[in-house]
């Protein structure tokens, strides 16, 4: 659930500062993208160096860094984040949070926020009962923050009783089922293609065509991230997946690709066919190697199956999404595509444009459906994930 997510990280002058690397360090074992924000009395406890090295980013403290003294934007950095998370929360800082008190880099990002906020209260015993703590966490919880329950045991004061903050693999599960619980996707199940197809000439040769099936890959892990229980069925590539959730087939011929795509899409409530697959194969597959001297003045070749007519056919209630790459007439082509195999969204590219489309990392797609063209600029393929994936939620809401 956590992979891809853009979590910051706030971390405030509390001996449980140390539980933060241990925090930082799952965070980005779980493929999320971390940054910090620390308030200057959490210096005293553990330092930037340690937090940049284990979020692989720079650890921001106050308002300005740098010899030229360069701005932390604060705003930025708010609206950066998918999840805020202030682990440890002092007693001061959520007095400060409930008052709306700005005198630090960590409180003006939170109070520029347009995303969740968790906080994980740490304090020793006696702090954490007062009255005035108790209405400050009530008054903070009604703004629609989140507070992770400390634990309970012993304190650094020596006390036995509620205060701790809580371990961090407890903080990473409450973040990730709470993600879970909150998307609109949450037990769907999926099936996306990614990839070319090879139809066999002989042994050594194929027919096939340049897709890397990195669109496919980026759809099936924001698919993922969201809760879904993805199975993603591909061609011959050499990518890696992130969220190891995901069921990976692999396959290299269109037939193979077809048997695999019926025999799972009955149980998906959402298929998206990014992959490329071939559109003729040969009549005839050598099974010896075609010698040079023999000679090959043709090649027979017949229309492979089309799978997304197929799909199409089949479909009862779940969302299908099929690709379409143009050179020509692209609007109309892609349109007509959508109509004629009953999908519900086409995603259309256009080798027109530029390192866009075949083993690019950025794409410029176009989403259409029955009633809307939607069309949006340059973008990375994992943004444009997140742009496909959003749509197929306005579907199933």
């Amino acid at each position: 659930m956590l992979t891809g997510k853009n979590i910051l990280l706030g971390i405030t002058g509390s001996i449980a500062a140390y539980k933060s690397a241990f925090l930082t360090r799952l965070f980005v074992k779980a493929g999320a993208n971390v940054k910090i924000v620390m308030t200057p009395a959490a210096k005293e406890f553990i330092t930037p160096l340690t937090l940049s090295t284990l979020s692989k980013n720079p650890v921001y403290s106050e308002f300005t860094s740098g010899i030229q003294g360069e701005w932390n934007n604060h705003v930025e950095l708010a609206l950066w984040a998918d999840y805020i998370l202030i682990a440890p929360a002092t007693a001061d800082t959520i007095a400060k949070m409930a008052n709306g008190i700005c005198d630090n880099l960590l409180l003006a990002v939170y109070l520029s926020a347009k995303c969740k906020v968790l906080v994980a209260p740490a304090m020793d015993l006696d702090m954490f009962q007062h009255s005035a703590t108790k209405e400050n966490l009530g008054k903070i919880k009604s703004f629609g923050n989140i507070i992770i329950p400390p634990d309970n045991g012993e304190l650094a004061s020596g006390l036995i009783g509620e205060g701790r903050m809580a371990e961090p693999e407890t903080i990473v599960n409450f973040l990730s089922d709470y993600i879970k619980k909150k998307s609109p996707l949450n037990g769907k199940k999926a099936l996306v293609t990614a990839g070319p197809t090879y139809e066999a000439i002989d042994p050594v040769r194929f027919i096939g065509n340049h897709s890397s099936g990195k669109m496919g890959f980026a759809v099936a892990e924001e698919l993922a991230s969201q809760g879904v229980d993805v199975t993603l069925i591909c061609g011959p590539n050499s990518l890696s997946l992130k969220n190891t959730s995901i069921k990976r087939i692999d396959v290299i011929s269109s037939d193979e690709m077809y048997e695999q795509c019926l025999k799972h899409s009955n149980h998906s409530d959402i298929t998206v066919m990014t992959a490329a697959v071939a559109d003729f194969k040969p009549i005839k597959n050598e099974k010896l190697k075609i010698k040079k001297e023999q000679g090959l003045t043709e090649i027979k070749i017949v229309p492979t199956k089309d799978i997304l007519l197929e799909l199409g056919k089949r479909k009862k209630g779940s969302i299908l999404v099929g690709f379409a790459l143009e050179t020509e007439n692209e609007l109309q082509n892609a349109k007509k595509k959508l109509h004629n195999k009953n999908l519900d969204l086409i995603v259309l590219n256009s080798l027109k444009d530029t390192k866009s489309g075949f083993g690019f990392d950025t794409n410029k797609i176009t989403i259409i459906d029955k009633k809307n063209v939607k069309r949006f600029e340059l973008m990375s393929k994992t943004e444009a994930a997140k742009e496909i994936v959003s749509e197929i939620i306005k579907k199933i809401k």
